[in-house]
């Protein structure tokens, strides 16, 4: 088979160099394992589509030319020389032997016991060493094709045949992707060769590239995503949350902890967003988890630089809400000091937000959305603040007067808008 999976080709398992012997040694020459057909799927869910019913593959003809093939490739190879047997064999002998019917089904059941007691057992032993868990959800899918091609033909589906081995491949992809998800919860992120930055980080491709694959095998098999994908995919992405928790807390500033977060769901999203086109329930968890983080970030990264009107407005607006408006007296100082600072300051934090939060995503289109949305949340505290201001208990403070007009910070904000 074409660069086969192995056990130890796992989705918490860091890239290293391996010694390729002595010529390695001298030649000074890494060999790196080609991790590409594991978790990436190029174009392989073709074998559901244009390929299915390609020419089948001829042992010794692949062997003299050298060519080698994924799993799936010869499962469906194997599989497409069964059907057409099975299809045949039906319409010999509902002529030959003059039957139709239950009757015809059942003489053809046992005609052909032989044939799927033999491919169930050869099937068991190789899914068993399987470790290609792409290629086992294409088989899945192409049981079901299968299936369904039996059924167009109006010849007996064999139904129980493809139910114990979709089985048997289903069990094979469970027990792999727990292999997968252990070695994610296994990996110290203390001691790992590459350092953690807040840029995505490989592993979390991986895991990308792998979800990207279930969702894109699942649409072009003309299925949905069902209760068993839907259970692997989250029990994985739940792998990768906790590795990306952990990750992440090795960095020192909060802020870096979010971008980091930030920039490794946007990847993941970006990558499933290039290839699938129905929506997913793993799409829209990953989805509102980059939005908790980016709630998260805009208020960290206003924090800095208007922090008297923030603690202003989160102190005060309870108060209003809850009737208590005289206890706002005391906030008349305050008031006066929040004004003065927000005045002497602001164009200078916008302009120091731009360029921390340009700089911090990989992303540029991201990082602009979501330098908006700091923005946004400023205007809409200033909005907020405002309303606070006008309450009558401030009635007679001046520095109500002082505050600078909302118009000339939209005005101001309008500079930083992305261009496309």
């Amino acid at each position: 088979m074409s660069d086969a999976a192995s056990k130890d080709d796992l989705l918490g398992v860091e890239d290293s160099v391996k010694s390729s012997g002595l010529t390695g040694l001298f030649t000074g020459k890494p060999h790196h394992r080609n991790r590409a057909t594991v978790f990436s799927l190029g174009s392989r869910q073709q074998i559901l589509t244009h390929d299915f019913l390609n020419p089948l593959i001829v042992p010794h003809a692949a062997q003299e030319s050298n060519q080698k093939f994924q799993f799936e490739a010869l499962f469906r190879s194997i599989h497409l020389a069964f059907v057409d047997h099975c299809s045949h064999e039906f319409l010999f002998l509902t002529d030959f032997f003059m039957v139709s019917g239950q009757t015809a089904i059942d003489l053809h059941a046992k005609v052909m016991g032989r044939a799927i007691a033999h491919l169930i057992r050869a099937f068991d032993e190789k899914i068993a060493t399987n470790f290609d868990c792409i290629s086992l959800h294409l088989c899945i899918c192409l049981c079901d094709k299968f299936h369904r091609l039996l059924t167009e033909r109006e010849t007996p589906s064999m139904s129980g045949y493809w139910e114990t081995i979709s089985n048997q491949l289903w069990t094979r992809l469970a027990q792999v992707m727990q292999m997968h998800n252990d070695s994610v919860k296994a990996l110290d992120v203390k001691r790992m060769q590459t350092p953690i930055d807040t840029r995505p980080h490989y592993i979390v491709r991986r895991y990308a590239e792998l979800t990207c694959a279930f969702l894109v095998v699942t649409e072009s098999s003309g299925r949905e995503v069902g209760q068993k994908m839907e259970a692997i995919l989250e029990s994985c992405e739940d792998a990768v949350e906790q590795l990306l928790l952990r990750m992440s807390a090795t960095l020192s500033s909060p802020r870096d902890r979010l971008v980091f977060l930030i920039n490794n769901y946007d990847l993941t999203l970006s990558i499933i967003d290039e290839r699938v086109v129905q929506d997913s329930r793993i799409h829209s968890i990953i989805h509102e988890l980059e939005q908790k983080a980016i709630g998260e970030f805009v208020e960290a990264t206003l924090q800095p630089h208007f922090s008297p009107l923030l603690s202003f407005v989160s102190e005060c607006e309870p108060l209003v809400q809850q009737g208590h408006t005289h206890l706002l007296v005391r906030y008349n100082d305050k008031l006066t000091a929040v004004v003065q600072s927000f005045s002497a300051n602001w164009r200078r934090s916008i302009d120091a937000i731009n360029g921390e939060v340009v700089k911090s995503f990989t992303n540029f289109k991201n990082g602009t959305n979501i330098l908006q949305a700091v923005f946004t949340q400023l205007v809409q505290y200033v909005q907020r603040f405002s309303k606070l201001v006008s309450h009558e208990i401030f009635r007679d403070n001046p520095a109500r007067n002082d505050m600078v007009n909302i118009h000339h910070i939209l005005v101001e904000l309008k500079k930083y808008k992305p261009v496309y």
